[in-house]
C-alpha cells in the first residue's frame, strides 16, 4: 500500500477543495481518502491527473521547421520537410513531455507515420513508448483519400506552378492512396497488433470530412457500428474548412455526418471552432464529445472555439494540446487556465460558461472517454489513482493569508509546480523528472537525427516558398 499525505486535495467530482488528507494507493486505485493532520515539510496540493483528449504526439515543436506563425492549410503541408525518425525516440520524448506537463493518459491521432516499419509494428513501438513512459494513449490510425494539399481544384493550383515545383507537389502531396478496404483493414492490423497492449485503445482516424470521401466516411461509421470501435475526428477547425463544407454539403456537414451514421457517442471531435449552434446541438444530442484546443488554435490563426456556446448546448467537452500549447511545451496546466479564462462569459451573466469545475471536468475526465478509459478524472475511492502533487508552498508564493488552493491554481499552476505524479498506482515522475525514460537524452538524439536527416529534404525546402504562395493565393479572399 502506498500512502500520501497532503495539505489539500481536490476531491469528487465536484472537485471540492479539501484540507490535509492522506490518500491510500492499493492495486493501481483509491482505496480510502482519509482527514489527517497537516504534514509536515512544504505544502501540497493533490488533483486529478490531467487528459490531453487531443495530440498527434509530435516529436519536437514544429517551428522548430520553420513552420510557425502560418494558417493551418500552409503550416499541415509544410510539415513534410521533417524526415523520418526512429518511432519509439520520437512518441517516447512526446509521451514524456506530456506527462511532465500534467497528462497521464494522452489521444494519439497518428497523422504522420514515420514508415520505417510496417505500421503494425511501428504501432508497437509506440504503445512500447507509452508504457515505458507511463502513460495510456488513445491510438488513431489517420485515414484520408480526398483534398491532398488544398481543398478544391489542385490541377489550377499546379498548373500555375513550374514545372520542376508541380512534380515536388505531386511528388510529396499527391501519391495515391490506399483504397477504403485496404485502410480500414490496417486498422484492424494494428489492433490485432496491439491486441496485448492494455494501455493502448485503437481508433479509426479520419483526418477530417474535407480530407476523406463520402465512402470512406461512409466505411468507418459502418465498421464502427459494427466493431463498437471509437472515432476521432478533425472537424471545422479553420475558416476555409467552414467554407468548403457549406458548399459541398448543403444540408450541413454535421447533418451528412448524422444522416451516414457517424455522429454517435463513439465519436470524438476535435476542434469545432467553427461549429454554430444548431450543430453544437446536434453533437450534443448524439452524444459524441468535442475537443477544443485553445492553445493551437491561436498559434494557427484558426479562430476561438465557442467554449460558452458549447456549454449552453449540451455538449461534452474535453482538452486538448494538439501538441502546441501556448509556449510549445506541452503543459497542460497552463492549457488548463487558458481554457477558463478563454471560456468564462465577462462580467456576471446567468451563464458563467466554463467554471472552474467545468474546466477541471474538461481536463481531467471527459477526456479519458474519448482515450477509452472507462473512469478516473476524479480522485474517490475506487477510482484509478492518476493523480497529480503540486507544490502549494510554490503556488502560495507570498503566503499572507489563507487562500483557497484552487484559486491559486486557476492563478498560478505550471508544470513547473509539478513535484510527484502517478499513474495506475505507479509513480512516474518524480521532483519535475520522468522516471521510466531519459527525456533529455531522447530529445539530443531527436535533434541529431533531424539535423542528419535534413540534408535529405534540402529540395523540398528550397522548391517549398512557392508552393506556399501558391496555396495563399488558393485562399486567398475564399472566405
Amino acid at each position: 500500500m502506498t500512502q500520501l499525505h497532503v495539505n489539500a486535495a481536490l476531491l469528487g467530482p465536484e472537485y471540492q477543495t479539501s484540507g490535509p488528507v492522506k490518500i491510500f494507493i492499493e492495486a493501481g486505485r483509491i482505496s480510502a481518502i482519509e482527514p489527517a493532520p497537516a504534514p509536515d515539510g512544504p505544502a501540497r496540493l493533490a488533483m486529478p491527473a490531467l487528459a490531453d483528449a487531443h495530440n498527434h504526439a509530435r516529436p519536437l515543436s514544429t517551428t522548430s521547421f520553420g513552420c510557425g506563425g502560418k494558417p493551418l492549410e500552409q503550416w499541415l503541408p509544410q510539415l513534410a520537410v521533417m524526415p523520418a525518425v526512429d518511432a519509439y525516440t520520437a512518441a517516447a520524448a512526446s509521451f514524456a513531455r506530456s506527462l511532465c506537463g500534467g497528462a497521464t493518459s494522452v489521444m494519439v491521432h497518428l497523422t504522420r507515420a514515420m514508415g520505417q516499419k510496417p505500421l503494425p509494428e511501428e504501432a508497437r513501438d509506440i504503445a512500447r513508448a507509452a508504457a515505458d513512459v507511463g502513460v495510456s494513449i488513445g491510438f488513431a490510425i489517420s485515414m484520408r483519400d480526398r483534398n491532398p494539399l488544398v481543398y478544391g481544384d489542385h490541377e489550377a493550383l499546379l498548373t500555375g506552378l513550374p514545372s520542376e515545383v508541380a512534380q515536388l507537389a505531386y511528388d510529396t502531396w499527391l501519391r495515391p492512396l490506399p483504397s477504403v478496404t485496404e485502410q480500414l483493414s490496417l486498422v484492424d492490423e494494428v489492433a490485432q497488433a496491439l491486441a496485448d497492449q492494455p494501455h493502448v485503445d485503437v481508433q479509426y482516424g479520419p483526418t477530417g470530412v474535407q480530407w476523406c470521401s463520402d465512402d470512406l466516411l461512409l466505411a468507418i461509421a459502418k465498421a464502427s457500428a459494427r466493431t463498437g470501435r471509437r472515432i476521432h475526428m478533425h472537424l471545422l477547425e479553420t475558416k476555409p474548412q467552414r467554407a468548403w463544407l457549406d458548399q459541398t454539403y448543403p444540408q450541413g456537414g454535421v447533418a451528412f455526418l448524422k444522416e451516414i451514421g457517424l455522429l454517435s457517442d463513439r465519436l470524438t471531435l476535435a476542434h469545432c471552432v467553427w461549429a454554430r449552434p444548431d450543430e453544437l446541438e446536434q453533437i450534443a444530442a448524439s452524444g459524441a464529445r468535442i475537443v477544443v484546443n485553445n492553445s493551437s488554435n491561436l498559434h494557427l490563426y484558426s479562430g476561438r472555439a465557442p467554449l460558452a456556446a458549447m456549454h449552453v448546448a449540451g455538449v461534452s467537452i474535453a482538452m486538448g494540446l494538439d501538441g502546441c500549447a501556448l509556449d510549445e511545451d506541452d503543459d497542460g496546466l497552463r492549457e488548463l487556465r487558458l481554457y477558463h479564462l478563454l471560456g468564462r462569459n465577462p462580467g456576471y451573466p446567468e451563464n458563467e460558461g466554463v467554471s472552474h469545475k467545468a474546466a477541471l471536468r474538461a481536463a481531467c475526465q471527459t477526456g479519458r472517454a474519448a482515450l477509452g478509459l472507462p473512469d478516473g478524472g476524479v480522485l474517490e475511492v475506487g477510482g484509478p489513482a492518476d493523480l497529480l502533487i503540486l507544490d502549494l508552498a510554490g503556488l502560495d508564493r507570498d503566503a499572507l493569508m489563507p487562500v483557497p488552493a484552487k484559486d491559486l491554481l486557476f492563478a498560478r499552476a505550471t508544470s513547473a509546480h509539478v513535484v510527484d505524479i502517478w499513474a495506475g498506482g505507479r509513480r512516474v515522475l518524480h521532483h519535475g523528472k520522468v522516471l521510466g525514460v531519459d527525456l533529455a537524452r531522447l530529445e539530443t538524439d531527436l535533434r541529431d537525427a533531424y539535423r542528419a536527416g535534413l540534408s535529405g529534404k534540402a529540395a523540398l525546402l528550397s522548391l517549398w516558398p512557392q508552393v506556399e504562395h501558391a496555396i495563399e493565393d488558393h485562399y486567398r479572399g475564399c472566405c
